[in-house]
Formats: C-alpha cells, sequence, structure tokens
C-alpha cells in the first residue's frame, strides 16, 4: 500500500465562515484525488456552532450578550450539539480520506483522540476518554471536542483542543452533553505556546493516522 501524505496548512486567526469555505474546496480536492489529505489548524474568533443534534435552547446567552461580546452563530452539519470556538483554542479540521483502509467512523473519532492525548501527554497532562461521550477528558473537566462529518469517507470538521481559551464563555452555552470543561492553561496554571501545541498536534496526527508529512 501507497504511503500516504498530510498536508498541513496553518490559516492562523480566521472566521468560522471563511475557514468552512477551506474546508469545502480541500473536501473537493480530496475527493478527486487533486490534493493530498490535509490538517487544516486555525484559530476563530468568538463563535458557536450548532450540529446536527443541537436546538437554539443549548445557547443560554441572551442576543444583547452576544452583541456585547461579538459572538457569531453558525448551523453546521457535524455531529453533535453546540460548542464554542474562540481565542486561545486551537481547531483542527482534518479533510481525509478514509477509504479504503480506514473505513469505520467510530476508529476515525476514536483516533482523533488518541492523537489529542498523546500530544497532551508532551505537556505531561494526563487524558482519557469517558465510554458513551466523544472527546477527550481530565479530572477537571473535557479539554478537546470533537465533532465530525463524514462523506465518501471524506472527513470534514474535526477537534478543539482548549490551550488558553477563556472558559467563561462555555456558561453561555449547554457544551455537549453538559459536562464541566477545562483547559490545557488551567490545567498547567501557565500560559501555553499555541504554536508548540499545534506541533505536537501535527506530529502526533501523523503518527496515529500512519502519515508521512509533506514537506514545506
Amino acid at each position: 500500500m501507497r504511503e500516504r501524505v498530510l498536508r498541513v496548512r496553518h490559516l492562523g486567526l480566521m472566521e468560522y465562515g471563511a475557514a468552512l469555505a477551506v474546508q469545502k474546496e480541500c473536501e473537493r480536492g480530496v475527493m478527486t484525488g487533486e490534493q493530498p489529505d490535509t490538517l487544516l489548524l486555525v484559530e476563530h474568533p468568538h463563535t458557536f456552532t450548532l450540529g446536527r443534534g443541537a436546538k437554539h435552547d443549548g445557547i443560554l446567552a441572551t442576543e444583547e450578550m452576544m452583541r456585547e461580546r461579538r459572538i457569531v452563530v453558525f448551523e453546521t452539519n457535524r455531529g453533535g450539539r453546540v460548542t464554542y470556538h474562540g481565542l486561545g483554542q486551537l481547531v483542527g479540521y482534518p479533510i481525509i480520506n478514509l477509504s479504503p483502509d480506514r473505513e469505520d467512523v467510530h476508529r476515525y473519532v476514536r483516533d482523533l483522540e488518541e492523537a489529542i492525548m498523546r500530544a497532551l501527554a508532551d505537556f505531561r497532562i494526563e487524558s482519557f476518554r469517558i465510554k458513551g461521550l466523544t472527546g477527550v477528558h481530565t479530572t477537571r473537566g473535557k479539554v478537546a471536542a470533537i465533532g465530525v462529518h463524514i462523506a465518501r469517507w471524506v472527513t470534514t470538521h474535526g477537534f478543539a483542543l482548549n490551550v488558553n481559551t477563556d472558559l467563561g464563555f462555555f456558561n453561555l452555552i449547554v457544551a455537549c452533553e453538559g459536562e464541566p470543561v477545562t483547559s490545557m492553561k488551567e490545567l498547567l496554571g501557565r500560559e501555553i505556546d499555541m504554536k508548540e501545541v499545534g506541533k505536537r498536534i501535527i506530529v502526533r496526527f501523523a503518527e496515529v493516522f500512519e502519515m508521512k508529512l509533506q514537506r514545506q
């Protein structure tokens, strides 16, 4: 079997809608074979996204509170309910073709969790899964959320890892299953270099998915 290649694109700080357009463009490229499997890494301004299982009553903030905090809302086709994206959070969108050797949705989600858990371990953060729930957890709460969409075995959407995130924004929603949330900053008691976290995520993602990183 040929070696899988992973392209990484750093989008920086990008509005959610613009990043969604990049995802769609990459999805078409991966589906047609015009571009290799791609991992997009991005940071969003304050955004609430509603997954397929979400209802608007999952947002507790009033319209005035949303305006004051400049929070925008997007409905998406990913799995899951309401989640928050914002500054200090590393968001990863893997646009990869699971066919022919990884055609298993549950395995894909578990592999995403595994890559994040290994990256957290590089910062000496102990994390784990909780049976029946999606995402990566610690003894102080959920540190990474996962919500994916798969079409013709090509993935979109992905994960959101709280690095230096202002956790107060999660009080404005009923996040996922309603479990408590935490961040790497809260767990380690210090500000974390986002670029360093990104580097470890890239290495661990390529490792778990058995891919070779494309030279930049």
